[in-house]
């Protein structure tokens, strides 16, 4: 294809047969009539979940529309040679006791941690003895300093008791992560016996306060207020302040400005990888290999997982409990219970009868916040990206600032603002915020020598255009070229090195990954939409109205990114349920 080529030219599976087909290829690779529990969609969760039941005991069936596991963690070659991760593209927030448990090493899991991690090259006007200016930040606090020291001596000072302010916050939050809330209803109407058992749940919310101590207003500050009057407490210069301003509204329809968008940035820093706080890595093959480590972890256990096998609607017996599920085939599938790794939306408005459904809990539902920002264009490349703040070295080898989070029109967070009020005028930005990533730059397994993939997530674009124009190939077109312009003035002749681009808007995302309005998280990861009132108060542990029917996906607690931790939490409350049926 021509440099610069339209699009995308066909999708494969990530690998002709993965372990996890491998593991079942004997009995358990069949559909059997029944099972104790089936999982509906193999998203990472989805098989989290399988995996966790079927180590427990529970025979467990899951069923993936789609030709391919992982839902948005997923590995496909655009063009053939070229792996991408499509959806998600990085890996930081999977809980380690998941990677324990589910012994996900032996099962081929490999990680590429990012050392440094981000860059933020500046638009300026070299000269002759001084390139244009960037921030580059890593593990090494002092490095980190000298490089802030070029913007602020004062925030270079201020850093190291920032990060160290975060870390307590992450440290107070962490345990929240790994059960299920606080179960109101059954301080309200459950039996004595019930209600001792709720007030096991307070402990980790006493824990956090215990941790937190003191500070606790200040903290309470960082989950409530704009994270820019948070960050303008602590720092002065703008490029840094809009640098850690981009994890706080990345994957959200909001504004550095928008009160609450500090908790954002608090899901972005709170991820341990092998043991380094913070850590992110890229997954070697792509998200899909870490789907896949996963699902073979489950069927070495026993789990059957089947592709192309699309649920048509959840089961529901005449006394109002889950009986099995249908298939888009006809085919029936009975067990005891179901767990949905769906959004709230599909789980509750498309697949449940809806007779069985409080009218009051399908309109909170229907009404969920699901604005999302976000159009991922996965670009492959003949060459690495050449950024002027940070010329190549001879070679074109990859150095420390390709295999960054590389941060382009972030180098004010009015910039930021700006790109949020242009979406929410129903424009796509004008000056697109950009993260662009290279994975290539250390898993080279990913593209053929010499060539790079290279992931864009951008945002801010409406999921509705103004003026009635919808996103049709012209306009997604329009877009991408205006995001590559401005990659080119960062980086002077990346546009005559691409070879193919797949550019996916919230309507793409949505139909593809079904992410309610294209949101990564299923859901805002609002303070109104989250702990007790994900998806809904009242239903926050991942039970739902009808008896035996559970949410186990990220529109469940603790939300979105690639964590597992909703489907392992899930998993338990189903195990404790079912040992009392």
């Amino acid at each position: 294809m021509a440099a610069g080529g339209r699009g995308l030219i066909r999708a494969l599976h990530s690998s002709p047969c993965p372990a996890w087909k491998r593991a079942q290829s004997g009995a358990n690779g069949r559909l059997k009539p029944e099972y104790d529990a089936v999982v509906i969609g193999a998203g990472h969760n989805g098989l989290v979940a399988a995996a966790y039941l079927q180590r427990l005991g529970v025979n467990t069936a899951v069923f993936e529309r789609r030709h391919v596991i992982g839902g948005a963690a997923v590995t496909e070659e655009i063009i053939p040679g070229f792996k991408f991760s499509r959806a998600s593209y990085l890996l930081s927030l999977l809980r380690p006791q998941i990677c324990t448990d589910l012994e996900l090493k032996k099962h081929g899991l490999k990680l590429h941690l990012r050392d440094p991690y981000s860059f933020t090259p500046m638009l300026e006007e070299g000269t002759l003895n001084r390139l244009p200016r960037s921030l580059l930040l890593g593990t090494d606090m002092a490095a980190n300093q000298k490089e802030i020291s070029q913007f602020s001596r004062k925030d270079a000072q201020a850093f190291p008791r920032y990060e160290e302010f975060m870390k307590r916050l992450v440290l107070a939050i962490d345990p929240l992560l790994d059960a299920a809330p606080v179960d109101t209803a059954a301080f309200q109407h459950g039996s004595l016996l019930q209600r001792l058992r709720a007030l096991s749940t307070l402990k980790p919310l006493l824990k956090a306060g215990c941790t937190l101590g003191a500070q606790l207003p200040q903290y309470y500050e960082v989950l409530t207020a704009p994270i820019s009057k948070v960050l303008d407490q602590w720092f002065e210069s703008e490029p840094l302040k809009a640098t850690l301003a981009t994890d706080a509204v990345i994957g959200a329809m909001t504004s550095p400005h928008t009160p609450g968008s500090g908790y954002v940035l608090l899901h972005h820093v709170m991820g341990s990888l092998e043991g380094t706080q913070g850590a992110w890595s890229y997954v070697q093959g792509g998200m899909g290999a870490l789907s896949d480590a996963i699902a073979s972890s489950a069927a070495t256990c026993g789990a059957s997982i089947f592709t192309e096998k699309t649920v048509a609607k959840v089961q529901v017996n005449s006394e109002g409990r889950v009986q099995g599920v249908t298939l888009q085939d006809g085919e029936e599938v009975r067990s005891r219970v179901v767990l949905s790794c769906a959004s709230p939306q599909v789980t509750f408005l498309e697949l449940t009868p809806q007779e069985w459904l409080p009218g009051a809990f399908v309109k909170r539902i229907s009404q969920l916040d699901t604005q999302s920002p976000v159009t991922k264009i996965n670009v492959a490349v003949d060459r690495l990206p050449n950024f002027q703040a940070a010329p190549n070295a001879p070679g074109d080898q990859p150095q420390g600032h390709h295999q960054c989070s590389i941060h382009l029109n972030c180098e004010d967070t009015l910039l930021l603002h700006q790109a949020f009020e242009d979406a929410k005028g129903g424009l796509p930005s004008q000056k697109p915020m950009i993260e662009l990533c290279i994975p290539s730059s250390l898993d080279p397994t990913l593209a053929p020598p010499g060539c790079h993939v290279v992931s864009l997530f951008t945002q801010y674009t409406p999921y509705t255009l103004a003026g009635g124009k919808v996103w049709n190939e012209q306009e997604k077109n329009t877009y991408a070229d205006k995001v590559f312009d401005c990659i080119e003035a960062y980086a002077p002749g990346f546009k005559r090195s691409v070879l193919a681009r797949d550019i996916l808007t919230p309507p793409d995302l949505e139909r593809i990954f079904r992410l309610p309005g294209g949101n990564i998280f299923h859901g805002a990861m609002s303070l109104d939409q989250l702990y007790f009132a994900r998806p809904v108060p009242q239903h926050s542990d991942y039970r739902c109205p009808v008896q035996g029917l559970y949410l186990c996906g990220s529109g469940a607690h603790p939300g979105g990114g690639v964590m597992g931790a909703a489907g392992r939490n899930a998993a338990h409350v189903v195990f404790r349920d079912l040992k009392n049926m």
